[in-house]
């Protein structure tokens, strides 16, 4: 545990408090082609990594906010990468937040499903000799998924986020999230990014 300093910004106020091992480290304006977001930092010192959240609106005013927790994938979401749904997923959930004014999303780094980025690209090339995601994991000596949520908990507390309309097709995600607390009160699906490149790796995702 370490105490945390909630540094100044028009949404956090100026206090310390224990709040798991996660670092607030401040906020900025961040212009994109849908709306100016505000862009957030966070370091947890346990993994060592460093996690980024974009908000719109106010989100801490109690009523379920719009939301994405999206896990990083280079090669999807700034490579243009159609070998997943990842990259498209990312697009419409900032599009869709937008839209309606008020969201959050947070952006975790764990990329390849908690392998890493070198161990994804180990994945694709068993991928590409005929083994199935789930199957490319399992070789390289992994489970299917090593995403955890656990650091979300601090990082909508910190923000003031109380329940969530989670935009997600994954329902382990959701139970992830509600076994440390967090409410999900609705679930929207972002049904996007379907190609012929990735359909057996969806096919594969959703068994």
């Amino acid at each position: 545990m370490i105490d945390v300093i909630r540094k100044s910004d028009s949404n956090i106020s100026n206090s310390v408090e224990t709040i798991h091992t996660l670092e607030y480290c401040g906020a900025c304006n961040m212009p994109t082609e849908f709306a100016i977001f505000r862009l957030h930092g966070f370091s947890d010192s346990a993994s060592g990594k460093e996690h980024v959240v974009l908000t719109l609106g106010n989100i801490a005013d109690g009523i379920p906010v719009l939301a994405r927790v999206h896990s990083e994938c280079l090669t999807g979401d700034a490579l243009f990468s159609q070998r997943c749904d990842c990259g498209a997923q990312l697009q419409e959930a900032v599009k869709r937040i937008a839209e309606e004014g008020c969201g959050i999303l947070i952006y975790l780094r764990q990329e390849g499903r908690g392998i890493g980025l070198i161990n994804k690209i180990r994945a694709y090339q068993l991928q590409d000799a005929g083994s199935d995601t789930v199957e490319a994991n399992e070789l390289l000596g992994f489970p299917d998924d090593l995403r955890r949520y656990e650091i979300c908990k601090p990082i909508f507390e910190t923000l003031g986020v109380g329940a969530l309309r989670l935009m997600t097709n994954n329902p382990r995600k959701i139970s992830a999230l509600e076994k440390i607390g967090i409410v999900v009160h609705e679930q929207i699906p972002l049904l996007c990014g379907h190609n012929p490149s990735n359909r057996e790796y969806l096919s594969t995702k959703k068994k």
